[in-house]
């Protein structure tokens, strides 16, 4: 995994590249935490039964890998990496920077 690298992206960045349609949100948080709050048009593969074939085909986006705080989304771009996928990005700060940010999330499932 030494030759694996993830990029950070902000969150206005992502943001914008996803309104761009350039971007597919990938969540791995896990299905109790999207339900209290998720990121708007974010597509959830949790990382405890994370399967890098269970990401949906982007279509021609740039997968971006996103958690709750920059941790996990990590950890799933190097797991995504390691099974030949060139998912390299990732929301730095997860939901936490992206509320920090004013961007909106939806709450309550």
């Amino acid at each position: 995994m030494a030759d694996h690298q993830v990029h950070d992206l902000t969150p206005d960045d992502v943001s914008k590249g996803m309104a761009e349609g350039r971007y597919l949100l990938v969540d791995v948080r896990e299905p109790n935490e999207v339900a209290a709050e998720a990121y708007p048009g974010g597509v959830v593969v949790p990382l405890s039964s994370f399967e890098p074939k269970n990401i949906p085909d982007p279509q021609g986006k740039q997968v971006v890998f996103a958690c709750r705080s920059g941790k996990r989304s990590v950890t799933a771009s190097l797991a995504a990496q390691a099974a030949g996928l060139p998912y390299d990005k990732h929301l730095a700060g997860g939901i936490l920077g992206w509320k920090a940010a004013g961007l909106p999330t939806n709450t309550g499932g």
